[in-house]
């Protein structure tokens, strides 16, 4: 980014868009290579029978491993893991040197509206991405590869894999495009000096134009780098923004895990919310921050009260999330016992009882199936179910005796596929949840504009590129790393039911303790916005000082710049008669 900064901006934002798209190709090679995904259940498809088996093994069911060596001997992984590095090559020089190229170029009473503007469209990627993410989760990993009539599970099952190569296909090939546009830019674009302007203005356009361009002095790497980190407001900035950014990320990436295992949306759903409204609330307030700091005039330390302002009451708002929150589900021997009596703390014995003593059912096993009684059961055989009709995903298990014990009332013993829906309170409750963080991600967003502000001008124009280089990085790397792999782990520590791979080891989650998912999630994302309010304040008495000191170097130099004013002032005269002779002598020289 230094060193970009001297070359060609647009340029070098075309071979990143370049790398960027080469990368996310790349991502999407394991589903090509690799074989066909397989559903972890004990349902056998069969179209010409309609006994086809029973639930109720009279041996032990374990899984097949064949297939393990082939399966452990690719690592697909490094292909996911070098496409990410690319796409993150990529994507350094983007906003860094774009935004640079913006404020160099613009009027200063202009440049917060059109970084606003810029910040604003690039919040429609994620729109796009969170919808391009919705189609594809609701089309299956293998489609055109396998009869659908086959597959026994639906979008809302927690086993349910979306065509998850097919975003990262289009989304490169839209990477691709954008890079024709930026690689046809100038490298500079012209800027009319105040010198210029009354010249302009009674002389036309006839004897050219006087460009000013800002030059920035040679100088090493390193003393530049020590110049900007010294600077304690940048510093305070930039611990500000690690942190808020962590917060930010791990929010935003099991969000919609949040609404799937919360409120029993399906993961198609969730993506489609996020982009459609979540989002667009987060772009709308980018923007209108923008306008009202160039309606305002906000100077620097306007800014930073303005962000601060809409930060904490947007934290404030975010407070409520834990009221809105719903109770788990009930699957028998897991949340709840067989009888239905809740308060059951989980142990893999406890997925046994009387009602499926009579049949060896696996452990391992995630196969829900919902009973009539309103109670998800692990597995049919666990629900003690003896026979079942149908296939696919008609399949209906009777005869389930953990169905009766639960069963209040009299009624069919039967069970159906996937888990039972959530309770209309919990249905009630999300239009508020949705509400809420439209709401509370407008007002947080509305000091994203000011707070980049404030990071433009508090540092030297010539470290601008610099600055804006090492917070890009330092927010990737400090916040866009380890902030999903530690709020996933703390996330994880929720989870009531794992899943397992087929050549053995613990796979997915299944089912999470909603409750504590969200006390974990809310409390992490809020505990780490608490922290940086406390660097806030530290902010504030440092730019404050600073705000002092560039009073007091000013007015020192009052009487310099005056100098220099009335020099300008008269070099401009000076120029301007320059001019007029030139154009005397022409004209005499016609005549003649």
């Amino acid at each position: 980014i230094y060193f970009g900064a001297k070359l060609h901006r647009p340029k070098i934002i075309a071979i990143g868009c370049l790398l960027m798209s080469f990368g996310t190709f790349l991502i999407a090679m394991p589903h090509f290579i690799i074989g066909r995904y397989k559903i972890e259940t004990s349902i056998r498809p069969s179209v010409n029978s309609t006994n086809n088996f029973s639930p109720c093994p009279a041996s032990s069911l374990d899984s097949s491993r064949a297939g393990c060596e082939r399966e452990s001997s690719v690592s697909m992984w490094i292909y996911v893991l070098l496409g990410n590095i690319l796409r993150g090559i990529g994507e350094t020089p983007v906003q860094p040197l774009g935004i640079s190229y913006i404020d160099d170029y613009a009027q200063s009473e202009n440049a917060a509206l059109y970084i606003g503007c810029v910040q604003t469209i690039s919040i429609i990627g994620p729109v796009f991405g969170y919808l391009l993410g919705s189609l594809c989760a609701k089309i299956y990993v293998d489609i055109g590869y396998v009869d659908m009539e086959t597959v026994t599970i639906t979008p809302a099952d927690a086993r349910w894999v979306g065509a998850w190569w097919l975003g990262y296909l289009i989304a490169g090939a839209i990477t691709l495009m954008s890079a024709v546009p930026f690689w046809f830019l100038p490298k500079s674009l012209p800027v009319i000096s105040a010198l210029n302007i009354p010249l302009k203005q009674k002389f036309g356009s006839t004897h050219g134009e006087i460009h000013s361009f800002s030059k920035c002095p040679h100088a090493e790497f390193v003393p530049t780098l020590k110049s900007l980190l010294g600077n304690p407001v940048f510093t305070i900035y930039l611990c500000v923004t690690i942190i808020q950014f962590n917060s930010l990320i791990g929010m935003v990436t099991y969000k919609p895990k949040y609404i799937e295992q919360h409120y029993g949306q399906s993961a198609s759903k969730a993506n489609f919310l996020m982009g459609m409204i979540n989002i667009p609330a987060v772009a709308f307030g980018m923007f209108s921050g923008g306008v009202v700091m160039k309606k305002y005039k906000l100077g620097i330390m306007g800014a930073a009260k303005f962000a601060f302002g809409t930060s904490l009451l947007g934290y404030f708002l975010s407070l409520l999330f834990f009221v809105l929150g719903c109770e788990n589900s009930k699957v028998a021997g897991i949340t709840v016992s067989y009888t239905g009596a809740g308060g059951l703390s989980y142990q893999e014995g406890s997925l046994f009882s009387d009602c499926n003593s009579g049949c060896l059912c696996s452990r391992r096993e995630w196969d829900p199936v919902c009973g009539e009684n309103g109670i998800t059961y692990v597995s049919p055989c666990l629900a003690g179910c003896t026979f079942s009709t149908g296939s696919g995903r008609n399949t209906v298990f009777d005869s389930c005796r953990c169905v009766a014990v639960a069963n209040t009332q009299p009624g069919n013993l039967t069970a159906t596929l996937g888990q039972c829906p959530r309770r209309d309170s919990c249905d009630k409750v999300f239009p508020y949840f949705l509400a809420l963080s439209v709401l509370s991600s407008f007002i947080i967003s509305l000091g994203g504009t000011p707070g980049f502000m404030l990071l433009v001008r508090c540092i030297k124009p010539e470290l601008k590129s610099l600055a804006l280089g090492i917070h890009t990085l330092a927010t990737r790397t400090l916040a866009g790393i380890p902030a999903p792999i530690y709020f996933g782990a703390i996330i994880d520590t929720t989870c009531l039911k794992w899943g397992y791979k087929m050549c053995g080891g613990r796979g997915a989650c299944r089912i999470y303790n909603t409750s504590s998912y969200r006390i974990v999630y809310l409390g992490l994302t809020l505990g780490l916005r608490t922290v940086s309010f406390f660097f806030c304040i530290l902010g504030f008495s440092v730019l404050k000082r600073h705000i002092k000191m560039e009073e007091k170097n000013a007015l020192t130099n009052g009487n310099t710049e005056l100098e220099l004013l009335r020099k300008e002032e008269n070099s401009s005269i000076h120029c301007e008669q320059f001019i007029l002779a030139l154009d005397c002598n022409h004209d005499r020289e016609t005549r003649l």
